[in-house]
């Protein structure tokens, strides 16, 4: 009976670790655009951004990857009404370095463009939401990416900063097999225990 009890109390263990490597695992970084880098669109793809946007899901704990040459470009976050003006003058949060990780840590909807004058008029600009700790999508606006044509095609660019990697599934792939190792490992531990 004493083994019995060590082994629910080991497999309780691994259970509750399992949901705490879940939280962690489950977070994603996403390059921005899936591009090169960071950059003005091109005229055969303006829409770049909202589209790729479109396409993502974000949750809290994920984060945004901006590339770009810092000498000639930046990515600031803005209000919504800057990110319709295209105003960049008062950002609330500004980032020059080329290699730009922003960090979700709360839902709403976030609205960013290129610092650099000009180029939020030429459609270098991202807008995102966020799911809501309860689940639910933040709504998006009209000019945000559900306004975007489903389009079946993709254009294809290359890469300069190194291979990209591919955005996570929407259906978690990670869960199932490593809720089965951990129930085999704690079980093979429990058996292993029982015999010392």
């Amino acid at each position: 009976m004493a083994n019995l009890r060590s082994l629910t109390k080991h497999f309780i263990c691994a259970c509750q670790l399992l949901l705490l490597l879940q939280a962690k695992v489950f977070c994603s970084q996403y390059k921005v655009g899936d591009l090169d880098a960071w950059g003005i669109p091109t005229s055969a793809n303006p829409q770049v951004y909202a589209r790729w946007s479109k396409n993502h899901s974000f949750k809290l704990g994920d984060s945004l990857l901006f590339l770009y040459p810092p000498s000639q470009d930046s990515v600031i976050q803005v209000t919504e009404q800057s990110y319709n003006s295209c105003n960049l003058k008062d950002p609330i949060l500004y980032m020059n370095n080329g290699n730009s990780l922003f960090n979700i840590t709360k839902p709403g909807e976030y609205f960013f463009t290129s610092g650099e004058p000009g180029h939020c008029e030429k459609k270098q600009k991202l807008y995102i939401a966020v799911l809501s700790g309860n689940g639910s999508a933040a709504v998006a606006p009209s000019y945000g990416p559900s306004a975007l044509p489903d389009t079946a095609s993709s254009p294809s660019y290359t890469t300069v900063f190194g291979n990209i990697p591919q955005p996570p599934s929407s259906s978690p792939s990670l869960g199932f097999p490593l809720f089965v190792t951990a129930v085999i490992a704690s079980a093979t531990w429990g058996i292993i225990n029982a015999m010392i």
